[in-house]
């Protein structure tokens, strides 16, 4: 499996990405810029990665200059192509703004940043990201965002529910989803959900944070283990 992290300006975890995919995962991963308008070498098996940072300073909003780059609308012609695309934090908030996934990532309820680590219950193992992980697991994941509040209209939201399209909710330390346990506002405490077509995903923790070691926390891993899952079983 190919992986290609996209860098725009102002990214700050692409590094961090590259790192955990290249070094920790043993995959092939290669930079790509923003000014890009092609993806040589990849499939629809291979794996385009938004990661976090403030693309653009996240002037005006968050992800919403990033998605008009020009290397957004070729990852829009690889994911509808059935390539996988994988956004984290700003990304996620660049999937959303270019609509390439459902909803809004808004201020945080409190209007603060926030960086810390918050338990996630997977939802669902029908997906890329989350195959090698069983429904009902609660991971630590640490968070780092000020527009991190995912909304949509309740038709979106039924709609997320009945496809089983919300990959993750906050949660407490047990896997009970309580207000108390979701850090920003989110409704229905959703932290991660993918398309219709199971090809694109976005989430707002960050598990490359906590997939090796040296971290003391590797609950992330199981993210990027079931890509490669995946990716195994399509070839």
């Amino acid at each position: 499996m190919k992986f290609g992290v996209v860098v725009f300006p102002g990214s700050n975890c692409d590094d961090d990405m590259i790192h955990v995919l290249g070094s920790v995962m043993n995959q092939e991963v290669v930079k790509l810029w923003h000014k890009d308008t092609e993806l040589p070498g990849f499939g629809p098996g291979d794996c385009i990665v938004l990661p976090g940072g403030f693309s653009y300073g996240d002037y005006l909003r968050a992800g919403a200059i990033a998605r008009f780059s020009p290397i957004m609308e070729v990852v829009a012609a690889f994911a509808r192509e059935g390539g996988i695309v994988f956004g984290i934090c700003n990304g996620f908030q660049v999937l959303c703004e270019a609509g390439l996934l459902p909803g809004v990532l808004l201020r945080n309820q409190n209007q603060r940043f926030i960086c810390k680590n918050v338990n996630l219950k997977t939802m669902t193992s029908e997906s890329a990201i989350t195959s090698a992980i069983n429904p009902g697991t609660v991971l630590k994941i640490p968070i780092a965002h000020a527009e991190g509040r995912y909304f949509a209209d309740e038709a979106t939201l039924d709609k997320l529910a009945a496809n089983n399209q919300i990959l993750f909710t906050y949660c407490d330390a047990s896997g009970q989803v309580t207000a108390e346990a979701n850090p920003n506002g989110s409704l229905r405490n959703i932290a991660g959900i993918c398309n219709e077509g199971r090809n694109v995903f976005g989430m707002m923790p960050h598990p490359e944070r906590a997939s090796e070691p040296a971290l003391n926390n590797e609950d992330g891993r199981g993210l990027f283990e079931s890509l490669l899952r995946t990716a195994h079983a399509l070839t």
